[in-house]
């Protein structure tokens, strides 16, 4: 069966949304509906006075279902016109007033998600939002006739939780824009690394194509007049292409999955997300391509490990380069205890024992994690001239 076309319309997210954001962040489309969990206080206020007559059934059944569309609009509505939802449910309330004290229930929601349709408020802004809407509110209870005690509770309700609201969602903005800031970063960084990779296969290929298009042309014309000095010709050419093929499989070798010092910034930015802080010194320079992609891999598994399970408040990173190794220490004020190894660690092991390297990990229950690696430095071998190249060559073919 097809899903009418204004009902779609109404109950589908829009970009800016709060469902939207939920989406981006990963959860759960219908992780803001817990919060209606609250509304169980329309059913509840009857106990406390009154009782479940039939004026109450009728305007429950009628101003209910209200709400809840409200709320749901609310939601799936653009930012900029969700305030219009919640001054709804404030009005709902205020209109009901002097028959339906369950409403009470509608006005606290508006004031409190008047803060979650809001496009990025100061909680001064917000909070004299709250002081008028609950200046009418008392006004229309005084009139109505409600004790001082019910027309006091209700803005001293609507200001705790406001406020909490407005904390929770200024940490997953803040959360939200660490996020992208981190993106960012490994966006610049790949886009740098492309461009390195550019600049370093023209330089490498420029020059060398260009030598043996000449000595392909040179033996052309040697061909008739001089065919040993044309084959000679040849054989530089065909050396000269051997030597390139070796150093282009030698540059794809050293492409760096990433550079150390964006994946620096970048774990500052995860654990910042983490609420933890980080320190660190700069990476050292001259690292052998290998190691510094095998350094940034393992810093990157090793900073998500930290955010993830350490529950830690501050970590420190740091380099000490010797002549034929460089060491990655990484700590933490963590929980520590760490016995068995998960997939992750196992990995981190597993590669350092590939590059032949060490990975030490000194973890105590309550103490916090260490964790050193050590790689060698390997070199790159200097590549053999032209003239050796060539040479070699004959040798195998002979």
């Amino acid at each position: 069966m097809k899903t009418p076309a204004w009902l779609r319309h109404h109950f589908t997210p829009a970009p800016d949304s709060a469902v939207a954001a939920c989406l981006r962040r990963g959860k759960s489309p219908w992780s803001g509906g817990i919060h209606l969990l609250w509304s169980a206080y329309v059913f509840i206020t009857p106990l406390f006075g009154g009782g479940y007559d039939l004026p109450w059934v009728v305007l429950t059944l009628c101003s209910y279902p209200l709400f809840l569309w409200m709320y749901a609009r609310l939601l799936l509505a653009p930012q900029r016109q969700g305030w219009r939802y919640a001054l709804g449910m404030a009005a709902l309330c205020l209109l009901l007033l002097r028959w339906y004290p369950s409403g009470l229930s509608y006005f606290v929601f508006g004031c409190v998600m008047l803060r979650v349709s809001a496009q990025r408020p100061t909680y001064r802004r917000y909070a004299l939002q709250l002081l008028a809407m609950n200046a009418a509110f008392v006004a229309v209870a005084i009139w109505v006739g409600y004790t001082v005690a019910t027309w006091l509770w209700v803005p001293v309700m609507t200001f705790v939780i406001g406020t909490i609201i407005n904390v929770e969602h200024a940490s997953q903005e803040k959360d939200a824009a660490l996020a992208l800031s981190q993106e960012e970063v490994r966006r610049l960084a790949a886009t740098a690394e492309r461009e390195r990779i550019g600049r370093d296969l023209h330089d490498l290929l420029g020059h060398t194509l260009s030598l043996i298009t000449l000595k392909l042309e040179l033996s052309r014309k040697l061909f008739d007049r001089d065919p040993a000095a044309a084959r000679r010709e040849l054989e530089d050419a065909e050396a000269v292409a051997r030597e390139a093929l070796a150093q282009v499989r030698s540059a794809v070798t050293g492409i760096r999955a990433t550079d150390l010092a964006a994946e620096l910034a970048s774990a500052r930015l995860l654990l910042e997300s983490a609420q933890v802080q980080l320190d660190y010194a700069p990476p050292p320079q001259g690292l052998p391509p290998e190691a510094e992609r095998a350094l940034a891999l393992l810093l990157r598994e090793a900073v998500t490990n930290i955010s993830r399970h350490a529950q830690a408040t501050q970590a420190q990173i740091e380099f000490v380069q010797e002549e034929k190794a460089v060491q990655l220490r990484i700590i933490d004020n963590g929980r520590g205890g760490v016995g068995v190894e998960g997939n992750g660690l196992a990995g981190m092991r597993d590669r350092v024992r590939e590059l032949g390297g060490r990975l030490d990990v000194d973890s105590p229950r309550g103490a916090g994690t260490r964790l050193s690696i050590q790689l060698p430095l390997v070199w790159r071998q200097p590549l053999l001239p032209l003239r050796a190249v060539a040479a070699v060559d004959a040798r195998v073919r002979a």
